[in-house]
């Protein structure tokens, strides 16, 4: 865990504003982009920065709790299913699936911290081990293929994640190179077809403005 999300237990008051800050911070990234200041986040939250600052020294900290606060709610349930689950291939692939919807849904949360692998490697070493049992297993089971290293696998989720930057936020555009994936790297392809390509989004150039390129 990062020190930014390794936290003393809170007075019950205090933990209500920080439930409140994160959750405010989640839906201000969501509606204002990765740019919102922190007075906004204060605001929507009904504290005053004073409140803000006491609890989060910064931007960087506040969206580092707030990434960790959505994996530890829409992730580490799956984690627990997949680690239960004889089959560890799909198990994992429930994982990798559960892992993007949350990166799609925060895609600005990511893009505030984006190139800063060391802070993000803070909040997903538990979820690196747990993706390395499964990688294990499925080795084991003859499922997943035998050259797969967990550098592979480290390198192969970052590149998934980076897809959120080439999508509309909340897209499940994600599916699809999740689904190539899954193709390299278990020991047999699977026999179904693709999900639907999804076009990258048009950048707002300056054809909305005509009169800016002369």
């Amino acid at each position: 865990m990062s020190l930014a999300v390794a936290r003393k237990p809170l007075r019950a008051d205090a933990a209500r504003n920080v439930d409140k800050i994160i959750t405010a911070a989640r839906h201000c990234f969501r509606e204002f982009g990765p740019e919102v200041p922190l007075q906004t986040i204060a605001t929507t939250a009904g504290v005053g920065p004073a409140t803000l600052f006491r609890n989060f020294a910064d931007k960087e900290e506040l969206v580092l709790a707030a990434l960790n606060r959505q994996l530890r709610i829409s992730v580490d349930p799956v984690v627990d299913g997949a680690l239960a689950d004889i089959d560890a291939a799909a198990g994992l692939f429930r994982v990798l699936e559960a892992l993007m919807d949350a990166a799609s849904a925060d895609a600005n949360l990511l893009g505030a911290v984006a190139g800063r692998r060391e802070l993000l490697t803070g909040i997903t070493g538990t979820l690196m081990e747990s993706v390395s049992v499964l990688l294990a297993r499925g080795q084991g089971q003859g499922s997943l293929r035998q050259d797969i290293s967990m550098t592979d696998m480290f390198r192969l989720l970052a590149m998934l994640i980076s897809v959120v930057d080439t999508m509309e936020p909340g897209s499940d555009a994600w599916r699809r190179p999740l689904a190539l994936v899954e193709d390299a790297i278990r020991s047999t392809r699977p026999a179904r077809p693709l999900p639907a390509h999804v076009p990258v989004p048009a950048p707002a150039v300056a054809a909305q403005q005509p009169d800016a390129v002369r």
